[in-house]
């Protein structure tokens, strides 16, 4: 048996799969629509410090595939499902979901009712919880007080710095290009899906951890600079926010993708702010205001530029989320630089946004 406890007192029976736990795991609840993903979404290091439910009732049906991993490893605390499949069926399976999350170390709940759960999301907005053990109702009162308090406190401190890499990695373009651009990444807890879009594009990629200053990026004279996805509150931030202020001085081209668009747009001195629950999943509808045209995106953030705190002096908002208006794509005008929440690498469309990296190419080619 296993259980999980919200904020709100709400208590779901189910069962634990995955690692054991001697105590309560706690996290940030949030829910993710996507129909398939479940690998990329296990081994995003977006969803840092969150424990992530599944609102599709079955999970793991196509087992797990390194492959198609996003980073080496999982970076979520805790995992909610439906139902998660005993037995997989695919000719590139190395085995279950479960099996994978125990070899990893975190836990599972399965059996619980993710629709009502999702629910009470949607309605009350973002919530901590806890995946427990044990009936947190039979816990002594005092220790019982002590878990909500733990749990309504709960906040990663400094997710960035720890979900991204700790060295310079170098990622060689694809064989046929003999003159690769040669892209600095900076790496605030990225999915390997963008550093694979770009060196199929002819792009030879340094990838730099989150913590490495402008100067030293632009040391290695880069054709352009990528700002990757990554976990948390843009405004925990600014430290890495001056440093990017710093790199778009220099005028060489940059995109920047989901928390590197917030980060971005925050150095050009606009505001973000937190959604109510976010937006994650794979189906998520994006008008561009230039064109007319709708795309559909994956995504996978809680925050937003505030979009109408952009100064018109250095850029304007090109692109909105259909469902809600909120900022969805920036492009400047105050540097060769644009962004988007989305994610284009990510195949929602499948490939509608794809062409997102062929515009930060041609922003290189015509800096060379």
């Amino acid at each position: 048996m296993g259980y999980l406890l919200l904020a709100n007192e709400k208590i779901f029976k189910g069962s634990l799969c995955g690692a054991g736990a001697n105590r309560p795991v706690i996290g940030e609840l949030v829910f993710t629509t996507q129909m398939t993903g479940f690998l990329e979404t296990l081994t995003d290091p977006s969803y840092f410090g969150q424990i992530v439910l599944q609102t599709f009732p079955l999970v793991g049906n196509y087992g797990v595939i390194e492959e198609d991993f996003e980073s080496a490893g999982v970076h979520l605390s805790g995992y909610i499902a439906r139902e998660i499949c005993d037995e997989p069926s695919n000719f590139r399976s190395s085995g279950g979901v479960a099996e994978f999350l125990k070899k990893q170390g975190k836990i599972g709940l399965t059996g619980v009712d993710t629709r009502e759960i999702t629910k009470i999301i949607r309605e009350q907005g973002a919530i901590n919880a806890a995946v427990c053990p044990e009936d947190p109702r039979k816990l002594p009162e005092e220790e019982y007080a002590g878990l909500l308090k733990e749990i309504r406190e709960y906040s990663v401190d400094s997710p960035v710095l720890k979900a991204t890499s700790d060295k310079i990695e170098f990622f060689a373009a694809s064989a046929e290009y003999d003159k690769p651009f040669n892209v600095a990444f900076w790496d605030f807890g990225a999915k390997g899906g963008i550093i694979r879009s770009l060196t199929a594009r002819g792009c030879g990629v340094t990838s730099f951890p989150a913590g490495t200053g402008a100067e030293e990026l632009l040391r290695k004279n880069p054709d352009g600079i990528m700002l990757s996805n990554g976990p948390g509150d843009p405004k925990d931030n600014e430290p890495i926010v001056a440093e990017i202020k710093k790199a778009a001085a220099a005028k060489i081209p940059i995109f920047g993708i989901c928390l590197g668009h917030q980060l971005l747009a925050r150095a050009f001195g606009a505001g973000t702010e937190k959604l109510k629950y976010g937006h994650r999943g794979a189906n998520h509808p994006v008008a561009d205001l230039e064109t007319g045209r709708l795309y559909i995106t994956s995504q996978n953030h809680g925050y937003t530029v505030s979009g109408d705190t952009l100064s018109p002096k250095f850029g304007r908002v090109t692109m909105i989320n259909d469902h809600d208006g909120t900022c969805e794509g920036i492009t400047y005008s105050a540097a060769p630089a644009f962004s988007a929440q989305f994610h284009p690498e990510a195949c929602a469309g499948p490939r509608d946004t794809a062409f997102l990296f062929e515009k930060f190419i041609s922003l290189m080619k015509e800096k060379r």
